[in-house]
């Protein structure tokens, strides 16, 4: 694995929940080692506690949640809340590139592993800490999960349907939102210290990431001191541009967006009614906007009987924007991700041979691969303590009998 683009990069990773993990996740994808650390001495990683469950049996190995998303990891058991291990700890980040963690503000340095404590062990550490409002302001005080960034970054605002409340976004998209952001800071931070040979300290929030997805938002308080409107599934100015009902039961949906004249007068070839295209209520897209309902009306009594995939092939072949709307299922069975090896089995010590998303990008130099499965809680402990900082067997024991390494 020598040829993986930051092979040989070693990760301490102190993140839970998604967005840490998440961002981890990448780097251990491109080649890192990330050694996961964890204890039982506390509820464990909310990821470890919750379904789905592999076959239905709930356990902190057999969850679907925390196994999809630290593939290619280590895990080591330290207690720290105890002096001891925030001595291991210390030991380890001599033998680590990068220390990462998604706690709030302020909690690594309680610990005492906070960057000006890290950078006196190992002067050139990379450090990230990504927590939900970062480490200085009003706000850095407040818990910082994925749902009270959505709204709180807008996103609830601009969802929704014309003349309705706010909605929500149906995913905690800020969190592999964060930890995407985080992964590129890393490979930044990574980069500079090759050329330089300095580490440095990244204070990442989680709050502020999520804006950098609202400039439409943004802009048009800025431009025009007004608040940007809800539309639901349509666009400000091109039309058609919903989901649409298809053929089937109450998941079977298929979207159609048009963006120029010639796309729109392809559509009404494929709805077998060319003549649509100069009905006066629709000739110019300002024209289609303003009659958006009646055109939608329109366009799903054509839509709602034929097969959705019929639909969106038909109109792809026109040169039209169309795909069905996927669910989990659709997606496992998707014969484009399964050609282009998306998805990865992985054999794991616990729940057997199970389908796992996997990496989404294809490198000709430097090929990735998912190269284990997530890690049983704890399981690498001995190996590492072993490896890096040359402990015995007998001292290992030792310490787990103590209620350091639990």
């Amino acid at each position: 694995m020598a040829n993986l683009p930051i092979s040989g990069v070693r990760v301490l990773d102190f993140t839970w929940a998604w967005a840490g993990p998440f961002c981890t996740m990448q780097l251990a994808h491109l080649g890192a080692e990330v050694i996961r650390v964890e204890t039982t001495a506390r509820p464990a990683c909310v990821t470890r506690l919750i379904p789905p469950f592999a076959d239905d049996i709930p356990g902190p190995n057999r969850a679907g949640y925390f196994n999809q998303y630290n593939q290619g990891k280590k895990s080591i058991l330290l207690n720290l809340t105890r002096p001891e291990s925030i001595d291991i700890a210390c030991q380890l980040v001599k033998h680590c590139d990068i220390v990462a963690d998604n706690f709030a503000a302020g909690v690594m340095d309680k610990l005492g592993l906070g960057y000006a404590k890290l950078r006196t062990i190992k002067p050139d550490i990379i450090m990230i800490s990504m927590s939900g409002y970062g480490q200085t302001g009003p706000f850095k005080g407040f818990v910082g999960y994925g749902p009270p960034a959505s709204a709180a970054s807008g996103m609830f605002f601009t969802t929704g349907y014309e003349g309705g409340e706010p909605g929500e976004i149906g995913v905690s998209y800020p969190d592999p939102n964060a930890g995407i952001f985080g992964a590129f800071a890393l490979m930044a931070a990574l980069t500079h210290r090759a050329l330089t040979g300095e580490g440095q300290y990244i204070d990442q929030s989680q709050f502020e990431t999520a804006l950098a997805l609202m400039p439409e938002g943004l802009l048009e308080y800025e431009l025009n001191h007004r608040e940007p409107e809800r539309h639901g599934n349509h666009d400000p100015v091109m039309a058609p541009h919903e989901c649409y009902k298809a053929a089937g039961d109450d998941e079977k949906w298929v979207s159609i967006a048009v963006g120029s004249e010639e796309e729109w007068r392809a559509l009404c070839r494929v709805m077998g009614n060319p003549g649509l295209a100069d009905d006066p209520r629709f000739k110019t897209a300002a024209l289609r906007k303003r009659n958006e309902a009646a055109l939608d009306e329109i366009i799903t009594a054509w839509t709602r009987t034929r097969d959705r995939w019929e639909t969106a092939k038909a109109l792809q072949e026109a040169g039209v924007a169309a795909f069905p709307s996927m669910s989990n299922k659709d997606l496992a069975e998707d014969p484009h991700l399964n050609a282009r090896g998306y998805f990865t089995m992985l054999e794991h010590p616990e729940v057997g041979r199970r389908q796992h998303a996997g990496i989404p990008w294809k490198m000709s130099g430097t090929p990735c691969e998912v190269r284990s499965p997530a890690p049983l809680r704890g399981a690498d402990t001995e190996a590492v303590l072993k490896s890096l900082l040359g402990m015995t067997l007998d001292q290992i024991e030792h310490l787990r009998k103590s209620g350091v390494l639990i």
